[in-house]
């Protein structure tokens, strides 16, 4: 009976689709996040594809979702990964067709699954990624059921153990959309926009629109675009027909150029975005339209000056990190990347190398709004078999998977360089295709795919810190011949990770170079940054400068922590040494050593950190060595209103430039006071007093525009504070979080690297007094009710509005 039922059913659907085929091919393109209201459970579950399988008893969350982060610290899980075994997850979610899309195409976009996955509907494979940092869509037009629900199931495996060099995370770590569009339409990323002119005057704009499923010889189709700033106004429009009979499977179709007198130029101090409208009219009528967002502006790579922005010298000070968040793990939220960014610009840096694949579409687009210049980076290593993340051998997919990237990326003004591969020139068999010449034939091959869909930029590919022939530290001619290595010499950008001490003796061998150092020491603080030629070289990226997870050097610390920030993005009082060179704000900021400086050889490098905190409730009678971070001519120091007299700042050597050592201060319970001037006149000061014990819970929320959208996170810091209301950094005991209303608590974090506390709680220890609570916003409007408490001080509630 339920089989003649349906069949009748699906007879009916066949005279609709007929009907209303016409109707179809005037339909605009819907895109659906799909990211609410998934099952979840951790394990490889048997069956767990088939439509029939049993999922109540699973637990329902939202994406994006890590569910590696939420698995146990285990030393002997292994240090690379964070401590965290391997393992799969199952995600399924049921979900209604709608009949307005009969006769259209249908797709899952999944902009990522890691570290590998296989996606099923309604039990048959649909698609699959063998390299997680890279989406993928499927057409799942001709398996939509309309006359019951569809189910969606994904497994995600986080591979084996040695296939990444550090922490991956696991699962649908990224958003995924449901797309409806026309089966005329502009292909996946198909959308493709240059400024290859560009002055304060006036702009050039190419567009160029790949169209799929066009192929006959009769109607017209016609591409338009229409061009808004950032205010909304139309500035420009373009449009042509789409030439007919053509056997490729889409056809790249560019538009009339179009000029923009008095552009907003895209910078990192003013950021304008510009729209570009793209709608598809067959006989008159719309049947498709997409959105893609650029900036306007020009980049220039040299060995005379380096990079150039719009005609302007611009050095990058950044960093170089992995793509996890903190508590959230790899989890992709829109929130705590707009956090990090917030951060870094604050603290004067500009720039970010996305170490060492592709980050989020979401990542780039706040790179956009923010200024940020991206390095936008492929791979680690180019091998088949070691250091390799994905499912298929590297020769097997490298093309593929750099298609991808190069054409969902190539609109984004932040992306200033293409980076494919990271620390090569160590060993023959981690440079591709085995051509006995250190890679540089495979980075050629590459080079040409890139420039296949992006002309505009320009790649390179990060180095080992090794010399020509692969020598290293190890190898006795270390330091007799300082020749840099085949491969940077070909590259279009050279780019080294550490010794820049060496660029200028590589220069003497290669002339032609541009120097980029994509990765530098934080142990040497300011060192990298001063000791390079900063009128004539890209910039900088300093290595880990905020924590993450995996690569630690030792249990119970959970990944590299030789960084500026901890994971929670607390600021150590070394990073303010780095705002104290990559900012023009006049500043001074006092560190007291707690215990010595650590270091260790990594990757044929020294590395380390110093071990210093801002806080003075020390011990009475004890001596201690401080710093002072400054900018300045000098700075005094006093404790209780004694000076202990005036020290210079020493700008004649790299390595001690903005850093004035104080040795054997007396602690003394009160106030410590660094005053710094410049020409004798005062510019910047830092207090640090002495407080009481904690008293009291203090909540501060960072997101003052929380949005009701189910995807927005709200930070709260929750702090230890005395009688007076001062931060008591020493404080320590368990704060409990509770939370009620239009928010929920998704992690509780506390920044310290060594705990073996796990995020998805409502409790967590103090951690140089504070705690850190991570809400999610609802889909509705309301208030958000919050208590924090600890035993033995006061609670602390706050009421915040999620609109």
């Amino acid at each position: 009976m339920k089989t003649q039922i349906r069949s009748a059913f699906l007879c009916v659907l066949f005279i609709v689709i007929g009907l209303n085929k016409s109707k179809a091919e005037e339909t605009s393109r819907i895109k659906q996040l799909f990211n609410f209201d998934w099952k979840f459970m951790h394990g490889d579950i048997e069956d767990a594809q088939n439509i029939d399988f049993d999922d109540s008893n699973w637990r329902t969350l939202d994406l994006p979702h890590d569910f590696q982060i939420e698995q146990p610290w285990k030393e002997s899980a292994g240090r690379g990964r964070g401590f965290k075994e391997m393992s799969a997850g199952w995600y399924r979610k049921s979900f209604t067709a709608d009949t307005a899309w009969i006769g259209q195409k249908v797709l899952l976009n999944f902009e990522g699954i890691m570290l590998q996955g296989d996606v099923w509907l309604n039990g048959k494979k649909i698609g699959k990624t063998d390299y997680g940092y890279l989406g993928f869509e499927s057409d799942i037009s001709n398996l939509l059921r309309y006359d019951t629900l569809n189910v969606v199931a994904v497994k995600a495996s986080t591979g084996k153990t040695g296939g990444s060099r550090w922490y991956t995370g696991g699962g649908l770590y990224r958003d995924v959309h449901l797309i409806v569009k026309n089966q005329i339409s502009v292909a996946r990323h198909g959308v493709f926009i240059t400024t290859p002119d560009v002055s304060e005057n006036k702009a050039t704009v190419n567009l160029q629109v790949d169209i799929e499923g066009f192929q006959w010889k009769r109607n017209d189709l016609t591409i338009e675009a229409k061009i808004y700033n950032s205010k909304g106004e139309l500035v420009a429009q373009t449009r042509t027909l789409t030439p007919k009979g053509s056997k490729k499977i889409s056809n790249e179709v560019p538009l009339p150029k179009v000029t923009i007198t008095n552009p907003d130029l895209w910078n990192c101090e003013t950021p304008n975005l510009y729209k570009a409208d793209i709608t598809l009219s067959l006989d008159g009528q719309i049947i498709d339209n997409v959105s893609e967002q650029f900036g306007i502006r020009s980049i220039v790579f040299s060995k005379e000056k380096g990079f150039l922005l719009n005609g302007k010298k611009v050095f990058l000070k950044g960093i170089s990190n992995h793509h996890d968040l903190g508590a959230v793990g790899a989890a992709a939220h829109e929130t705590a990347i707009e956090r990090q960014m917030d951060l870094l610009k604050k603290f004067g840096y500009n720039h970010i190398r996305c170490s060492h694949n592709p980050y989020s579409e979401a990542f780039l687009r706040i790179a956009d709004e923010k200024g940020i210049l991206i390095v936008n980076e492929l791979y680690d290593k180019w091998s088949d078999r070691h250091y390799w993340a994905g499912r298929k051998p590297w020769t097997h997919t490298w093309h593929k998977d750099l298609t991808e990237w190069v054409k969902r990326d190539r609109n984004h003004p932040s992306v200033i360089m293409w980076s494919l591969g990271n620390e090569l020139q160590m060993r023959e068999d981690l440079a591709g295709y085995q051509t006995n010449d250190w890679g540089v034939t495979t980075y050629k091959i590459m080079d040409i795919l890139v420039k296949r869909y992006d002309p505009t930029r320009k790649t390179t590919v990060a180095m080992y810190p090794a010399r020509a022939g692969a020598i290293n530290k190890k190898d006795a001619d270390f330091n007799k011949n300082i020749c840099p290595p085949e491969l940077a010499t070909v590259t279009e950008v050279s780019s080294f990770n550490y010794r820049w001490m060496d660029y200028q003796e590589y220069l003497k061998h290669a002339p032609h170079m541009i120097v980029y150092q994509s990765e530098a020491t934080t142990n040497e603080l300011l060192a990298p940054y001063f000791g390079m030629d900063r009128n004539k070289m890209v910039g900088l990226a300093y290595w880990g400068a905020i924590e993450y997870w995996g690569e630690s050097r030792a249990w119970p610390i959970k990944g590299w922590n030789y960084s500026f920030f901890d994971h929670s993005l607390n600021p150590f009082p070394q990073a303010y040494l780095v705002k104290s060179a990559f900012s023009e704000e006049p500043i001074v900021h006092i560190g007291v050593v707690d215990k010595a400086a650590e270091s260790q050889e990594w990757n044929d490098q020294t590395i380390g950190t110093l071990n210093l905190s801002d806080h003075w409730n020390r011990d009475e009678g004890k001596n201690y060595n401080l710093y002072t971070f400054t900018n300045a001519e000098e700075v005094e120091l006093y404790i209780n209103n004694k000076s202990l007299g005036t020290k210079r700042n020493d700008t004649t050597a790299v390595d001690k430039r903005n850093i004035i050592l104080w040795n054997n201060v007396p602690y003394e319970n009160g106030e410590i006071v660094a005053i710094a001037r410049t020409n004798n006149k005062e510019v910047a000061r830092y207090e640090m007093e002495t407080t009481g014990k904690a008293a009291a819970l203090k909540i501060e929320t960072e997101n003052p525009e929380w949005k009701a959208d189910g995807m927005d996170l709200q930070y709260i810091r929750v702090y230890a504070v005395d009688k007076k209301g001062r931060k008591v950094q020493t404080a320590k005991g368990e704060v409990t979080i509770e939370v009620s209303g239009a928010a929920r608590l998704i992690a509780i974090d506390n920044g310290n690297h060594e705990s073996d506390e796990l995020f998805n709680g409502n409790k967590r220890l103090m951690h140089k007094g504070s705690i850190l609570a991570i809400l999610r916003s609802e889909k509705h409007s309301g208030k958000v009710n919050i208590i924090a408490k600890s035993e033995g001080i006061k609670s602390a509630k706050a009421t915040i509005l999620v609109k």
